[in-house]
């Protein structure tokens, strides 16, 4: 695997004694996954979906990206957790191959974004992606009911056929319902996969595949991550080493990581890892809390309070090695801001020696922390780089004893709200 994992900076917090100790551990971790025997297993259909996805259902999707492409000018992307945040996440990490605009609704319940949205896309040829398992949840089920009402009034029945999508469960729910009774097309939502770990399935291939992402390399990138990470192995598997440390410094009393980048493209896949970590570790009263942070911006704020807050935390750095354009910085003859010292050098070279800097400054000041580098932003890297998180996470929910599949404390909120509402 490409991605790379340097854990220099754990250095008097976390030895390779402690490895070997946690190891039977890790050991049970990894059989109870593989073996689909632990906790949530009905859950784990994403463990080997890379190499179960048959290349010709790839092919059909990205040969039906293109026509829906050509008969629109925008794609709109319902849905909300992961089945919004992941989609959102790659198409900023693979801005560059993005081939039609991408608008998303039923992520929050704000009437003035909804407004001034829909306001922005009269006149447009708009395609609707709706995304919910149930077809009921508050937030994806309101935007579709007032979009479909804003569609109704530009397209005839027999259009909105072509122009609203459903990914669904495959068998019931109210979505699904909707979507037979008024003739859209559907795609399956895998029923033995939670939306969390969903990115790679319909629920983010179909509107990934309609926006022009080449969602054949994020497969192959996913594919060549499953074949590394499915090793019981130690010294290689930096999914299990990642895993394994985050487990160890949580013994320590570290109970917050903050994941850290200095490349803006990669704030939303910081979001996603957000969820994906909070959900599936947070339950019967434990877990790490997940935040994240972008750097060098959030130095100039929330460097302070790492530098030199409570030390209840460590930190992971996600960083890309080869950024792909460059900008020189120039040289200027007064050089009153005594910046010659970098002149003629790619600008990414002075963020990266900010990172080596940052990185140092914060252990030295309490905060252990290790670095995740991805090699480029292109498809085939963000592949890998999403399967290695779902297996780490997998691996240190089972290490913390909880569920990693299930998501029980969500449904609070909703029950006191549609309680509040009025809602059967």
């Amino acid at each position: 695997m490409d991605i790379q994992l340097d854990r220099a900076n754990l250095k008097g917090y976390v030895s390779e004694k402690d490895y070997k100790a946690l190891l039977p551990a890790i050991q049970k971790a990894h059989n109870d996954l593989e073996n689909k025997t632990g906790k949530g297993a009905a859950f784990t259909g994403w463990l080997d979906l890379p190499s179960r996805m048959e290349d010709s259902f790839l092919d059909e999707l990205v040969e039906f990206g293109k026509e829906v492409r050509e008969n629109s000018d925008c794609l709109m992307s319902i849905g909300i957790g992961g089945s919004y945040v992941g989609i959102h996440a790659t198409l900023e990490f693979l801005i560059a191959e993005q081939k039609l605009p991408v608008h998303f609704a039923g992520q929050d319940l704000s009437s003035n974004y909804l407004y001034y949205l829909l306001k922005g896309l009269e006149n447009k040829r708009i395609t609707v992606v709706v995304i919910s398992k149930s077809g009921t949840t508050a937030e994806p089920a309101l935007a579709f009911r007032i979009i479909k009402k804003f569609m109704q009034e530009q397209y005839s029945a027999e259009e909105l056929k072509k122009r609203i999508i459903c990914i669904t469960d495959p068998r019931e729910g109210a979505l699904r319902a909707i979507a037979r009774k008024a003739g859209y097309r559907m795609f399956p939502i895998d029923p033995d996969i939670g939306g969390r770990f969903s990115v790679l399935t319909a629920a983010g291939l179909v509107p990934l595949a309609i926006a022009g992402i080449d969602i054949k390399r994020l497969i192959e990138g996913a594919r060549a991550a499953q074949r590394y990470c499915s090793r019981m192995d130690m010294e290689a598997n930096i999914a299990y080493q990642y895993a394994a440390a985050r487990f160890l410094l949580y013994k320590q009393g570290k109970t917050i990581e903050v994941l850290s980048t200095f490349y803006q493209r990669l704030a939303l896949v910081e979001e996603w890892w957000k969820q994906l970590f909070g959900e599936s570790e947070g339950k019967d009263g434990k877990g790490l809390f997940p935040t994240s942070l972008s750097f060098t911006t959030d130095l100039h704020s929330m460097g302070q309070l790492i530098q030199e807050g409570r030390r209840n935390m460590f930190e992971t750095f996600l960083l890309i090695d080869q950024p792909g354009h460059g900008v020189t910085v120039p040289e200027d003859k007064d050089n009153l801001d005594n910046f010659n010292c970098v002149a003629g050098k790619d600008l990414d070279h002075v963020n990266k020696q900010a990172c080596r800097a940052t990185a140092a400054a914060h252990y030295e000041g309490g905060v252990p922390n290790m670095t995740i580098t991805v090699p480029r932003f292109d498809a085939y890297s963000l592949g890998q780089l999403f399967y290695f998180f779902e297996k780490a996470v997998a691996i240190k929910g089972y290490l913390l004893g909880v569920n990693p599949f299930d998501q029980p404390g969500v449904e609070a909120y909703k029950k006191k709200m549609f309680e509040l509402l009025g809602r059967k």
